[in-house]
C-alpha cells in the first residue's frame, strides 16, 4: 500500500514504526529499486551522497510511485538548503548540524510557508504542503539542549547521527562504542518520553532493529552503498569457494 507523508506523520505520532532506506547512490532507477522493496520510506543524501540537485525531481518522482515516501537529508541546515529540496519532490527533510533548539526553530520556519515560517513559494513538482521536518542530532551542542530541541513546535522527529555525534563528543573509535552507546539510548528513551519520533542511523538491519527494541520509530535498515558492497563481495566469496570445490 502506498505511503504519504500524513500516513507517516500518523504512524509515529502513535508510537508505530516506519521502516525506510538510505541512498547516496545517484539515478532514478536506484530509487526505483529500492522504492520497490517494500520501503516505508527512502532517504536521498545530499550531504554525503553523490546525487545531484538536477536529478531530485525524477527521483523523489520514482519513489512515490513506487509507494514510498521520499526524504532528503539536506545538504546543510542553511535557509535555501532546507527549502530547496522540498520544492523538488521530497515530502520531507532530514536537516543536518543542528546546534540546538533555536536552530531547530529556525529550520522549521524553513518548511513552513507564511505566516507559519518563511520558506518561499516556488515548488516545482511533487512535495507536500505540510512537509516532515526532522533535525539531526550529532553534535555536543544539540545533546546538551535536547530537551528544548525536543519541545520544538513543528518538528516532526530527531534523528541521530552516531559517527558525527562521537567525534563531537571525543568518543570516536571501538574503545569507545559502549560510552557512545549508552549516550544513543538515553536519547532514544529521552525522545520517547517526550512523545517525539526518534531514529537513529544504522547501516543494517540487526543494528536497526536494536534501536527500534529501545523505542526507536524513524528505522533506517540499511545504506545502499554499504549493502550492495556487502552483497556482491558474498557472491564472489560463494562463486569462488564453489569454483575451487569443482576443481574449475
Amino acid at each position: 500500500m502506498a505511503m504519504d507523508e500524513v500516513d507517516v506523520r500518523n504512524r509515529w505520532s502513535s508510537g508505530s514504526a516506519c521502516h525506510g532506506l538510505w541512498s547516496l547512490l545517484p539515478g532514478v532507477v536506484t530509487a526505483d529499486v529500492l522504492a520497490r522493496t517494500g520501503a516505508d520510506f527512502v532517504v536521498v543524501d545530499l550531504q554525503h551522497g553523490v546525487v545531484s540537485e538536477v536529478e531530485l525531481p525524477g527521483i523523489t518522482a520514482a519513489i512515490t510511485a513506487a509507494g514510498a515516501v521520499p526524504l532528503v537529508r539536506a545538504r546543510s541546515p542553511l535557509f535555501a538548503d532546507v527549502g530547496r529540496p522540498l520544492d523538488l519532490g521530497a515530502c520531507g527533510v532530514i536537516v543536518p548540524n543542528v546546534r540546538d533548539a533555536e536552530h531547530a526553530r529556525e529550520v522549521v520556519a524553513a518548511t513552513r510557508y507564511a505566516p507559519a515560517g518563511g520558506r518561499s513559494i516556488g515548488r516545482l513538482t511533487g512535495g507536500a504542503a505540510q512537509p516532515l521536518v526532522i533535525a539531526m542530532v550529532e553534535t555536543a551542542t544539540a545533546l546538551e539542549d535536547l530537551d528544548e530541541v525536543l519541545a520544538v513546535e513543528g518538528l516532526d522527529g530527531v534523528y541521530v547521527g552516531p559517527g558525527d555525534l562521537s567525534l563531537s563528543l571525543g568518543l570516536h573509535g571501538a574503545d569507545h562504542w559502549p560510552e557512545l552507546r549508552s549516550v544513543l539510548s538515553s536519547i532514544i528513551a529521552r525522545a520517547t518520553a517526550a512523545g517525539v519520533p526518534v531514529g537513529v542511523h544504522a547501516y543494517n538491519g540487526e543494528d536497526a532493529a536494536g534501536y527500534a527494541a529501545e523505542g526507536a520509530t524513524i528505522v533506517t535498515v540499511a545504506v545502499d552503498t554499504v549493502s550492495l558492497g556487502e552483497v556482491m563481495a558474498r557472491h564472489l566469496e560463494v562463486g569462488r569457494s564453489r569454483a575451487g570445490a569443482d576443481g574449475r
